[in-house]
């Protein structure tokens, strides 16, 4: 699959599902606010249990009451980051006509890796990963899961072979992490990498 050009990636849609790894997607949300990207944010109703569990968070289960939590919390405005709930069937990641320059899945539950693979857009979140493969746009799916059963592989491959980047939560050590922040950084760094976007969370390999 060949994608437009990432260095114009502006607009993100940027959807928490229901795996371990909360941490990692509300890092790179942080990171791509900094970044002065557009994000459409979408979560599930696992996810918001995840979320409670793994972190100080609390994903509000109306759309509009968390956008306001947390464009307060980033400081930043209202059209800068906006959350759709899961059933927003004309919100701008349904339709192919206003589809975002990219998506994450982070983290990529593997319930909706297989939705997705299956092409069952039962949700906004598949939905909008539908768009993105049919409209031959950048599609990042971040799995945290372990072990991985044959099922699992067998639809991260399909995925593979549609396009879509599969960039597991698997930190590396190399560059001596110091704490869990680093190991979440470093796992940040490479979904921001695929993106084109600019990061200073860890040098690059042979930089000083």
């Amino acid at each position: 699959m060949l994608y437009p050009d990432t260095t114009a990636v502006h607009t993100i849609t940027l959807a928490f599902t229901g795996a371990s790894g909360m941490a990692y997607g509300l890092r790179l949300l942080e990171c791509l606010l900094a970044a002065d990207k557009t994000v459409w944010l979408l979560y599930s109703s696992a996810a918001q249990t995840v979320a409670a569990q793994e972190t100080d968070f609390a994903l509000l289960a109306d759309p509009a009451q968390c956008q306001k939590m947390l464009c307060a919390h980033f400081q930043v405005r209202a059209e800068q980051l906006r959350v759709f709930g899961k059933n927003e069937w004309f919100a701008p990641p349904a339709s192919g006509s206003h589809v975002a320059d990219a998506m994450v899945i982070c983290p990529a539950s593997m319930g909706s890796v297989a939705a997705i693979a299956a092409g069952m857009s039962d949700n906004l979140i598949e939905r909008a990963a539908d768009v993105c493969i049919k409209e031959k746009r950048l599609l990042i799916v971040v799995p945290r899961e372990m072990p991985l059963s044959a099922i699992h592989l067998e639809n991260l491959l399909k995925l593979a072979r549609l396009g879509v980047c599969v960039l597991p939560a698997a930190p590396g050590f190399y560059q001596r992490p110091q704490s869990v922040a680093d190991l979440v950084d470093f796992v940040v760094a490479r979904i921001l990498d695929q993106l084109r976007i600019p990061h200073n969370l860890m040098p690059k390999w042979g930089g000083k």
